[in-house]
């Protein structure tokens, strides 16, 4: 297996769309598809981040990153959102280069931090970003959506707790 990584831009929304299916796929969660218009403004952002791993020119695995920009120094920070790859060829290396190749790019931008959430049940998740190097930081995030958890009936948060 010869695996080739490498960002996706303007002018590979085929190759998106494949990776965005393969996401899908891995983490058994459906999503919609994406319009032409909002792909492309998705892969002309220099904040997005989509990184596709590729064997003998078929989407393996990939990751899909945030740039975020910081508010106590000029500087940005990379979040990354999903990590994927494909259950035949997982713990072959793919998610290693796909780490590896951001954190490159990153450096090359001058970005120097990357993070990237992971569920404290997920053992395989957290076994890997041990092994590439992460460091876990004990941190809770909440989430706020449109699941009738978090919003009331005129969309905004509820503050139950008095808070807000």
């Amino acid at each position: 297996m010869e695996v080739r990584v490498r960002r996706l831009r303007s002018g590979d929304e085929e190759a998106a769309r494949a990776l965005f299916a393969l996401m899908e796929e891995v983490f058994e969660t459906p999503g919609e598809p994406l319009g032409d218009v909002y792909l492309q403004l998705l892969l002309e952002d220099d904040r997005f981040w989509a990184m596709a791993a590729f064997d003998s020119g078929r989407i393996v695995g990939g990751m899909t990153a945030h740039t975020l920009r910081m508010t106590r120094s000029e500087s940005s920070e990379i979040f990354i959102y999903d990590l994927a790859v494909r259950e035949d060829v997982q713990r072959r290396g793919v998610g290693r280069r796909l780490m590896m190749e951001l954190r490159d790019q990153a450096a090359a931008a001058g970005i120097r931090v990357l993070f990237v959430p992971a569920e404290d049940e997920d053992e395989h998740a957290l076994h890997f970003y041990r092994a590439v190097g992460g460091v876990p930081s004990p941190v809770t995030f909440f989430t706020f959506g449109d699941d009738d958890e978090g919003f009331g009936d005129d969309g905004r948060p509820r503050t139950d707790d008095g808070v807000g």
